[in-house]
């Protein structure tokens, strides 16, 4: 299957789409009351439903010439998570970012390349999760909080970062980013309900890709 890097999914529609992310639990009862339980996924996987965006004839037609040219299910796309779209803890509409968001790695002396992650924390717990689709132009980076201009670059297909020089031991490489989420349709054919001349809705699914 192949992805599409551009264009994303339309932006008007996704900001009033519905969904997030999701993981798949094993749950064992025992007879006592007490249960197990096996989270089966590292990283979450998330689900969405576009059809609550969809609010205009035109938003209609954007939609039904991207379901054609991803043919369906058959390839990825990019879309925005309005929930969570950036590095920062701020992910109000116009937040911005900073290079000391998120720290992607320590510095060996030897390794040049840092696959940009997300740290998900709350008391004890955290979950790392990999960014694999930061969005072109919005990639900042540090090295010991010290700003980085220069000497580096981002895959914006991959999410890693690559340096011209290895940083040096112990050097604390940190990274801030807009991202997007690799998705697909989650159906092959698009049902759509003509309400009156101006407004049409439809059912789309969408789901979160590993690439």
């Amino acid at each position: 299957m192949s992805f599409l890097e551009t264009p994303r999914f339309p932006d008007d529609i996704s900001l009033g789409s519905t969904g997030g992310p999701g993981y798949n639990t094993t749950i064992t009862p025992f007879t006592s009351g007490k249960e197990s339980r096996n989270i089966n996924w590292a990283e979450s996987r998330a689900e969405y439903d576009v059809a609550y965006g969809v609010r205009t004839q035109a938003q209609l037609y954007s939609l039904t010439e991207l379901f054609h040219a991803v043919a369906g299910r058959g390839h990825g796309f990019r879309y925005k998570d309005w929930s969570d779209w950036n590095s920062s803890t701020d992910q109000t509409h116009g937040a911005t970012v900073s290079d000391t968001d998120q720290t992607i790695g320590t510095g060996d002396g030897v390794v040049v390349d840092f696959q940009l992650i997300k740290t998900y924390t709350k008391g004890a717990l955290s979950r790392t999760r990999d960014i694999r689709k930061p969005v072109t132009g919005t990639v900042v980076v540090s090295l010991d909080d010290v700003t980085q201009g220069s000497g580096w670059s981002v895959d914006t297909a991959t999410g890693f970062v690559t340096f011209v020089t290895p940083p040096g031991v112990g050097v604390v490489v940190k990274a801030g980013y807009e991202f997007d989420v690799p998705v697909r349709f989650d159906i092959d054919k698009l049902p759509i309900l003509f309400e009156s001349y101006e407004l049409q809705s439809a059912s789309v699914p969408l789901i979160e890709i590993r690439v």
